[in-house]
């Protein structure tokens, strides 16, 4: 790595920590039900909380007239509603926090000319990408201020795979620029992580769905879907497709057995891989790929059959960003020397 990248990447990987902490913190809020406490959205101002009863029971009052009050939370009290908005101010918080983290560096690389003609496309699309996780954000929660007091589980999909996505790239082009010596190559392993990484973003799609419907809190049993291994529920809905995308059962199934099929294809690549020879980087991804898919496919087991509380639900989305950064990090040593 060249001198003059090294602040870059540190910055970049600096990012990538606090997306994780975002996705955590987000997750959080998700679990305790805390996402629909602020029911106003103002990019630039309200950054201080409320200081004075006065101004919580303003915050208070706003809320009262919105689905989740009226229907969920009609007894909840001023402290209890402090707890669930304080999660919530966190997430946003920490969400402008990472813009700041990101916008401010960029400019000074820029004004300083640190910034390659090849690195500025790809730093852009990045800002683009932490933008856009923020409107997803706000699209996001609109949804559940309308009728129902549930985001759309569809929108919520939409946020959380932008934030796994944005981490993704982040990282991809933090390696790019660490390893800015290697050369490109074309590994005979290579296909399965080609292969490996949109199955992988498609299963953090399905997990958004679960998560958004709450489906993991049926059918709390492993291996079997209660008695059968496929549950009668499954195919309840017509059309039969909806099933998967708007069913509690079907959206639960799919992404039960999809993970088999990701486990598979790790099995079969890191077999593969313990026979051909490998440098240190490569045997480092190989290994933390199957470290971390096993992990996570234990913490989705253990999830299921505890119904989803709030340490396991977190920890089992914080495995899937885990096993997402092991997969773009074995994807780049395998495609450069």
């Amino acid at each position: 790595m060249q001198k003059a990248n090294k602040a870059i990447v540190v910055w970049l990987f600096l990012g990538c920590l606090l997306i994780f902490f975002m996705v955590a913190i987000g997750g959080l809020t998700r679990l305790t039900h805390s996402g629909l406490s602020m029911v106003e959205w103002n990019l630039f101002m309200g950054s201080i909380p409320p200081t004075s009863d006065s101004d919580w029971n303003i915050l208070f009052e706003k809320y009262k007239q919105y689905p989740e009050y009226q229907l969920v939370n009609f007894n909840i009290t001023l402290d209890e509603f402090k707890s669930i908005f304080y999660w919530e101010y966190g997430h946003r918080m920490f969400g402008r926090l990472i813009g700041l983290v990101f916008i401010i560096p960029f400019l000074f690389f820029w004004i300083k000319g640190k910034i390659s003609k090849d690195l500025m496309p790809k730093l852009l699309l990045i800002l683009f990408l932490g933008g856009f996780q923020g409107f997803l954000g706000w699209y996001m929660v609109k949804s559940g201020l309308i009728k129902d007091p549930d985001v759309s589980h569809y929108r919520l999909a939409m946020h959380l795979t932008t934030a796994f996505i944005t981490f993704a790239y982040t990282f991809w082009v933090a390696l790019e620029v660490w390893f800015s010596k290697s050369k490109r190559l074309s590994h005979s392993l290579r296909k399965y992580l080609v292969v490996l990484l949109p199955l992988l973003i498609i299963q953090i799609i399905w997990g958004a769905y679960v998560a958004g419907l709450n489906a993991g809190k049926v059918y709390n049993t492993w291996p079997k879907m209660g008695s059968s291994w496929v549950a009668d529920g499954v195919t309840a809905m017509n059309p039969w497709w909806l099933n998967f995308v708007e069913g509690l059962a079907g959206v639960q199934f799919f992404h039960r057995y999809f993970a088999y099929i990701l486990v598979f294809i790790i099995a079969v690549f890191y077999y593969k891989a313990r026979k051909v020879s490998l440098n240190r980087n490569q045997k480092i991804g190989a290994n933390l790929l199957v470290a971390f898919v096993s992990l996570q496919f234990i913490l989705g087991i253990f999830t299921l059959l505890y119904a989803v509380p709030i340490s396991l639900g977190l920890m089992h989305q914080l495995g899937a960003f885990l096993l997402l950064g092991a997969t773009v990090y074995c994807l780049n040593r395998f495609s450069y020397s």
